[in-house]
């Protein structure tokens, strides 16, 4: 007898867990959950904001510069030009300068006639022309540890010019490393 009252209430327990996440996961987000399938105008700038795929533009040991919607700083290749698809880049290379892939949206600070995408396949997020790109070694929010990396890899400013300027060593150990 008291093992179905620990069945019966261990399954109520899982139950009401389980209940309350799927109500955690509804709710007028920007894909269409809720009542209505409309968010907020401040729920969806705040997810536009977080997420990945938006550009815009942060506060950082070398002015304002635009990083991605996680705060992730973008960088770009001076060998590419504008609207390239053309980078010469080999496996290893890719695996340390990842490509922005994607149309992002503006955010905060950016200036959305600047965003585009180069042509192909997997198109990659431009700004003011120029392909964006991540350095694989940036682990945190605002790391600029690709900054300057053989004078020929440098984050943007608003404009989508390079910032040609040495990033200030924080952490140590030689690499810049500047965490917001």
């Amino acid at each position: 007898m008291s093992r179905n009252r620990i069945t019966l209430t261990g399954i109520s327990c899982v139950a009401a867990v389980a209940a309350l996440g799927l109500a955690g996961c509804g709710g007028g987000g920007s894909y269409g959950g809720g009542s209505d399938g409309k968010a907020s105008t401040a729920t969806r700038e705040a997810s536009t904001a977080a997420h990945p795929s938006t550009v815009k533009v942060s506060d950082s040991p070398l002015g304002d510069i635009l990083v991605d919607g996680t705060g992730r700083t973008l960088y770009l290749f001076t060998a590419d030009g504008k609207n390239t698809n053309s980078m010469k880049c080999d496996t290893a290379c890719l695996k340390l300068w990842p490509p922005a892939e994607g149309k992002p949206k503006a955010g905060s600070g950016s200036n959305a006639s600047l965003i585009g995408t180069t042509q192909g396949s997997a198109p990659q997020a431009t700004y003011a022309g120029h392909p964006l790109y991540y350095y694989a070694k940036d682990k945190a929010p605002g790391d600029l540890k690709g900054q300057g990396i053989d004078g020929i890899w440098y984050v943007l400013n608003a404009k989508g010019t390079a910032v040609k300027q040495a990033a200030p060593s924080t952490d140590g150990d030689g690499d810049s490393g500047y965490g917001y």
